[in-house]
């Protein structure tokens, strides 16, 4: 069973305003939170993913249903009998604030992958007019993956070749790396954008668990106990100060 996930991207990363949660968007912080914090904005990832994880074990904790707490995280899909609730929630989430995604001062592109075949037909359709309305905004770029796999993206990929190699338009000796990742529907999402600098996954699992297998090869990982309704600003500012005090090297040893 492919694993269903919710994924938030965000280029040219923003501080969250209070919280990355209920239908909030990521947003510049006050000028000196990283001033306060130590953060260096010259050395900001410019691609972050979240796994927002932890919603339902927050509802739990409060003696609340798992629907409250996929309600107030409004970002997790988790392997629950849920799909249904969870997919309708990804439906409003995006058509009650595409027309502020598409006002001009917002700027956020939206954009949704996974394996369309398993979405309603409405979230079809409202994933399509999001994604047309928002296409030429280039301030923040909002990816969600809902039915994805990285495993399944990346026999599509294959697939994708396979037939381009069938139709004497590819010589199997010609497929490289690029060729491959261009492929993948983050790259058509995203192009330069579709590899995350980091991966932040919330609730203590660590593990990718099926997501962005590919484009996370050289990503730096990040992992915290903290669960996503809890994950705030100050929780952001300590995975963005983790992420600064590590040497990148892209598989590349120093001398």
């Amino acid at each position: 069973m492919l694993s269903n996930f919710l994924s938030r991207t965000i280029h040219r990363t923003r501080l969250p305003d209070y919280r990355l949660q209920a239908g909030t968007d990521a947003a510049v912080a006050p000028p000196d939170a990283l001033a306060q914090s130590g953060i260096r904005p010259e050395s900001l990832p410019r691609h972050v993913a979240v796994v927002p994880d932890g919603n339902r074990r927050w509802a739990q904790a409060r003696g609340l249903l798992t629907p409250d707490g996929h309600e107030v995280g409004r970002r997790a899909l988790e392997h629950t009998m849920e799909v249904d609730y969870l997919m309708g929630m990804i439906e409003r989430t995006i058509r009650e604030n595409v027309d502020e995604y598409e006002r001009r001062e917002n700027g956020i592109r939206v954009h949704v992958i996974g394996d369309p075949s398993r979405w309603p037909e409405s979230l079809q359709k409202t994933a399509r007019e999001a994604e047309e309305k928002t296409r030429n905004n280039s301030k923040l770029h909002l990816m969600l993956a809902t039915c994805y796999s990285g495993r399944w993206e990346l026999v599509q990929a294959c697939r994708a070749l396979a037939h381009k190699v069938q139709g004497n338009l590819l010589r199997p000796e010609d497929i490289d790396e690029s060729m491959l990742a261009g492929e993948l529907q983050t790259s058509a999402a995203a192009g330069e954008f579709s590899c995350p600098d980091l991966v932040i996954r919330t609730s203590g699992e660590q593990r990718l668990s099926n997501f962005l297998l590919w484009q996370s090869a050289y990503s730096e990982l990040y992992f915290t106990d903290t669960l996503w309704p809890d994950f705030g600003e100050a929780e952001y500012l300590q995975a963005l100060s983790s992420f600064q005090s590590r040497e990148r090297r892209f598989g590349q040893r120093t001398a």
